[in-house]
């Protein structure tokens, strides 16, 4: 009882930890950057659980055994000596309650086999952006009810991980895009940030750790030192920044033109609205429509009850709407057109031109603002844009898969490629296109202390 209670006074967890200790959610995904305290949060999570709750069955992960041996079991067994008994054979700490922390490790898809049919209350999973979706998916048939507890207890989850990895798309979606499928409740999932800034212990005792993050690479610098989750090696826009792109939605002054982008395809259309004023020192992306399985003739009416009063100079949309359909000899636009959709010029396809173009908009600034802005209503936009990637058989072209991730960005390109300027160019008129001519915390509980996670 003397080391266990020394063990416990010894715990001193900062803020973000703090938090990771006292939350119930289902599943909690904690740091978002090197220097957080990572690892020490989700042992002592667990050890906090397995010395609540009898009987209770946790499973730890990482990527591979010489990593589990050198984050946690070393560690466990130090921490755990006189607590709990460690077996070699198995890998797990037995504990006098009968709780159970076994380890264990995923290098591949094939090695979720050796949990099939086992049951675990809390599962763990360590450096979660290395491992690949499906590895998670079928972890999670594991996380269920054990039969070993007697109290009352909600499976659950944890997650530690930085940004990039075979994982980063699908943690980014369920704890930073917050973008849920069928079966999916947000109620369940929480991200608590935590970065090296937050490790007083380091930043007292190893300030030069801080100067290797701040020298790294700029793509690498803002995941790794900041939790930047739109910033990756291998990404196309490292330019876009969530921070400075995504702005607060204001009224469009009449005065503005006004006008749309479409990207067609059975399986998705995207349009975006977008609007600059009559100086050319700004360019904002105010609306989006993104909805799968339209027809033509009802993506025209979903457009056009979008659009509401607005009054468009044109709307750009994929060349491709150009060809004639082989069953009624009509061209896309010919469909679009007469289902009440008007304005219709068909876009400049040139692909690594466009990007080239899109990329000087997001990198240009005015006054240190942002010269191309997005309304938050643009989900869809401002999750796909900063996780396109290069192709790697194509130098400067983004590559086409996954394919759900291109069809916002292809209508913002078709959009940029029809605007008469380019950012912090001095004003100048020029025709624009017609219809017939086209131109190129959480709040943290008052008075609360982590250790009244062992009352409750």
């Amino acid at each position: 009882m003397k080391k266990l209670l020394h063990y416990l006074d010894s715990v001193k967890p900062y803020p973000p930890q703090e938090r990771f200790f006292l939350s119930q959610k289902r599943r909690i995904a904690y740091g978002g950057a090197r220097g957080g305290g990572k690892s020490f949060a989700m042992r002592t999570k667990l050890v906090l659980l397995a010395l609540k709750y009898s009987g209770i069955q946790i499973l730890l992960l990482r990527r591979t055994y010489p990593e589990l041996r050198e984050n946690h079991i070393n560690p466990l067994r130090r921490i755990l000596n006189g607590i709990a008994t460690y077996k070699e054979s198995t890998k797990e700490f037995l504990f006098p309650n009968q709780s159970r922390i076994k380890l264990g490790y995923l290098s591949d898809d094939a090695d979720t086999l050796q949990y099939q049919g086992q049951s675990y209350e809390v599962i763990g999973m360590e450096e979660a952006t290395q491992f690949t979706e499906s590895q998670y998916t079928a972890m999670t048939e594991c996380c269920r009810l054990s039969g070993m507890m007697k109290e009352r207890f909600v499976p659950r989850m944890y997650f530690t991980c930085n940004p990039g990895g075979v994982g980063h798309s699908w943690i980014k979606r369920l704890f930073i895009d917050r973008d849920y499928r069928e079966g999916e409740d947000e109620e369940d999932y929480d991200f608590i940030p935590s970065t090296v800034f937050d490790n007083l212990y380091l930043m007292e005792n190893n300030p030069e750790y801080l100067k290797n993050l701040q020298s790294l690479p700029e793509l690498r610098k803002r995941a790794m030192l900041y939790g930047d989750w739109d910033a990756f090696e291998g990404q196309y826009f490292g330019e876009f920044d969530r921070s400075i792109h995504v702005c607060e939605p204001f009224e469009i002054p009449k005065s503005w033109t006004r006008f749309a982008c479409l990207d067609y395809g059975l399986d998705m259309t995207a349009c975006l609205w977008l609007a600059y004023p009559p100086d050319h020192s700004t360019l904002a992306v105010y609306r989006e429509l993104y909805m799968p399985d339209l027809i033509l003739s009802d993506a025209a009416s979903r457009i056009t009850e979008a659009n509401g009063d607005d009054k468009l100079r044109y709307i750009a949309a994929s060349p491709d709407l150009g060809g004639r359909r082989q069953d009624s000899g009509k061209t896309g636009f010919d469909i679009l057109r007469s289902s009440g959709l008007t304005g219709l010029v068909p876009a400049d396809n040139e692909r690594i031109a466009g990007w080239r173009r899109l990329r000087e908009f997001l990198a240009a600034k005015k006054d240190g603002e942002a010269f191309l802005k997005i309304f938050p209503a643009c989900t869809n936009l401002i999750r796909t844009l900063p996780r396109l990637c290069f192709d790697p058989c194509v130098a400067e072209d983004v590559c086409s898969t996954p394919h759900e991730l291109t069809h916002a960005p292809d209508a913002l390109r078709y959009g940029i490629m029809s605007l008469p300027f380019l950012p912090q160019t001095p004003y100048c008129e020029k025709k624009l296109p017609t219809t017939k001519v086209y131109a190129s915390f959480f709040k943290e509980p008052k008075n609360q202390s982590y250790m009244d996670f062992l009352k409750n």
